[in-house]
């Protein structure tokens, strides 16, 4: 069986809002995914817009899986990520996009990011995205003119999760940017686990989804 390759798009935001608060990636949304594809044998490669070592964010080593990552040879990896622009898609089988309050602040304008999903999503690839990581769909166009969100089932950090958490600090409230651009926005309770599929688009809600969504990922590959 050929051997599965993930790309994770990480955010190079180090700080965000008016309030200057150190953000990152929010780190069990890479690590318990990471734990999950390397359990199967997926390889996992990094890019960010910028390429370099991403700051990072939520780190508790209390949790096994992310005082794993970061003893990782997987974080190595990360702290030399590709810059994205140098890197195709399409060398890859999933492009996985892991939250943080940074996506908010780069990933969710970035055009190389743009750029990638639609050439990721018009070449029959999986593309996911946790938390605050599906600021990255919006705004991309197919190449058929068409809105990768339109009319698509996702999820991701809610505007009550986000009340709670950092208002404000993000720029806009997610959930509503994604409702604003035609997807069918659904949540469970703030911080519960929840996973939408919608064929080959596959979101999860917050940090608690990260593992699950992998997990999605590793069936709809098989």
């Amino acid at each position: 069986m050929r051997l599965k390759h993930v790309l994770f798009i990480v955010t190079n935001t180090h700080e965000i809002g008016p309030h200057k608060r150190k953000t990152g990636y929010f780190f069990p949304e890479i690590a318990h995914p990471v734990e999950v594809f390397e359990k199967h044998g997926y390889a996992v490669e990094y890019s960010s817009p910028l390429g370099g070592a991403p700051s990072d964010d939520g780190y508790d080593e209390k949790d096994p899986a992310q005082l794993a990552f970061r003893h990782s040879k997987s974080i190595r990896r990360l702290a030399h990520s590709r810059k994205l622009a140098d890197v195709d898609v399409l060398d890859y089988d999933v492009v996985f996009v892991p939250g943080g309050l940074g996506p908010m602040a780069d990933i969710a304008t970035d055009a190389d990011v743009k750029a990638a999903l639609a050439r990721a999503w018009d070449g029959g690839m999986i593309v996911a995205a946790v938390c605050h990581g599906p600021c990255s769909l919006l705004n991309v166009k197919l190449g058929d003119g068409s809105s990768l969100l339109a009319g698509r089932k996702v999820t991701g950090f809610s505007n009550k999760e986000e009340d709670g958490y950092a208002r404000d600090d993000v720029p806009f409230m997610l959930e509503d940017a994604l409702k604003a651009e035609g997807a069918q926005y659904s949540s469970a309770d703030p911080w519960q686990p929840k996973v939408v599929l919608d064929g080959r688009l596959m979101t999860g809600q917050n940090p608690a989804s990260g593992g699950p969504l992998a997990e999605e990922i590793v069936k709809a590959l098989r």
